[in-house]
């Protein structure tokens, strides 16, 4: 009898918040859960996620999906869902991450973390149990003509994931012509969506600034070149290539975030280190502060007597949605959640993602949907929403069927 008043609530919940989902969807949402919960009592960090990986194979094959491709960017699992006339139509690509965080989970929930140090803090569990809700759909059902690859990729959360499955061959090999990534969004309300054209989050470089100076005695600092001073003066003038270099339409972050030297009281060190790093949401911004910096470093050190040494790394580009997906995109998203409901020029994220690789590599779009009321990702205290896991299944779902319509 609870779990009927459970099943009725859940309904009551999605008729008054979001609008056509799919009845099948609606039928397995408590299945979906359960596995959502399964993954997140159970994180694994960048490409070790060899249990999550494994669980999504079980699923998929549970399915009957036509193909499932693991070891893809080492980690990463493929399965193919072939529809009526496979042959006569195009191919789309449907993205989850995987991976979770280094972060002890402070939940609380009876379905928390089970391994100390690690948890679910992003929502890639909901992500891959909303991608995989599609899947048992779509293999289910079939309602449409192409194929539709769904792509659960490791390593998100710093270690270039999607880059890898793209070295790996990914979109040569499965056809893919078109790419579309999901994220939940905290804060945004529960059956809202966002999105934007261009620029949606920023590229996520970052730097290591080496100051040789000459040390000494701290009450005789005539007699050396303090690094930490001019590690103090770098920091300030680094601003100035944001506030002073970019245009001021455009933007771009800077943020020196360590800075080490010394270790005594009364001994200036040799040597000073900074850390940052830098969010672009333009290419050519991105070029510019990389080359600003490699100038005004070494000079800076030098007017002081000191020297220093740049380097930048860059890390994932740009996430930039193209404009015709873009359009689709928010297309379906207003089907199911109504016009009112959709964003459609939402201000950028100055976050990166690695779904960047993917949507550089094939025409794509990435979209934001509405996790409520919740902590903020990446915080020990966040959860994945599961009751918006038939919105984001029916968006997948919707997504397929509408670029690839049945004849």
């Amino acid at each position: 009898m609870a779990l009927e008043r459970k099943k009725k609530a859940r309904q009551n919940f999605l008729k008054d918040v979001v609008m056509p989902v799919i009845n099948r969807i609606a039928e397995f949402h408590e299945e979906i859960t359960g596995w959502r919960r399964d993954l997140h009592a159970h994180p694994e960090l960048l490409y070790d996620v060899h249990r999550t990986a494994g669980k999504v194979v079980e699923l998929l094959k549970s399915f009957g999906v036509d193909e499932v491709v693991t070891g893809m960017g080492r980690t990463g699992v493929v399965g193919v869902i072939k529809g009526r006339q496979a042959t006569n139509g195009k191919v789309i690509g449907l993205r989850a991450d995987m991976d979770a965080l280094p972060i002890k989970e402070a939940t609380g929930k009876p379905y928390a973390s089970t391994t100390e140090g690690k948890m679910h803090a992003c929502g890639h569990d909901g992500h891959t149990a909303m991608l995989l809700g599609a899947a048992k759909y779509l293999a289910e059902t079939r309602n449409f003509d192409g194929t539709a690859i769904v792509i659960f990729q490791p390593a998100e959360e710093g270690g270039a994931g999607g880059k890898a499955m793209v070295d790996d061959g990914l979109m040569d090999r499965f056809g893919i012509n078109e790419v579309f990534g999901m994220h939940n969004m905290p804060r945004l309300p529960v059956g809202q969506f966002a999105i934007r054209e261009g620029g949606m989050m920023a590229a996520t470089d970052e730097f290591i600034i080496e100051v040789e100076g000459m040390g000494g005695h701290a009450a005789m600092p005539q007699m050396g070149v303090d690094p930490v001073m001019i590690a103090a003066q770098m920091t300030v003038a680094l601003q100035t290539l944001v506030s002073r270099n970019v245009d001021p339409v455009k933007s771009a972050v800077l943020s020196v975030t360590q800075i080490h030297a010394g270790a005594a009281f009364n001994v200036i060190p040799a040597s000073s280190e900074l850390k940052g790093t830098v969010r672009t949401l333009d290419e050519e911004v991105r070029a510019l502060m990389e080359k600003r910096m490699g100038e005004m470093v070494p000079k800076i050190a030098d007017a002081f007597g000191a020297s220093a040494r740049l380097e930048y790394k860059r890390g994932y580009p740009v996430v930039v949605n193209a404009p015709a997906q873009t359009e689709f995109a928010a297309k379906i998203a207003r089907e199911i959640a109504g016009d009112d409901k959709v964003e459609t020029n939402v201000a950028p994220v100055m976050g990166g993602e690695d779904f960047a690789y993917m949507s550089s590599a094939r025409p794509g779009a990435f979209i934001f949907m509405g996790n409520g009321d919740s902590a903020d990702l990446h915080q020990d205290t966040y959860d994945f929403n599961d009751e918006i896991i038939p919105l984001g299944c029916t968006y997948w779902v919707k997504m397929v069927e509408t670029a690839l319509p049945a004849s």
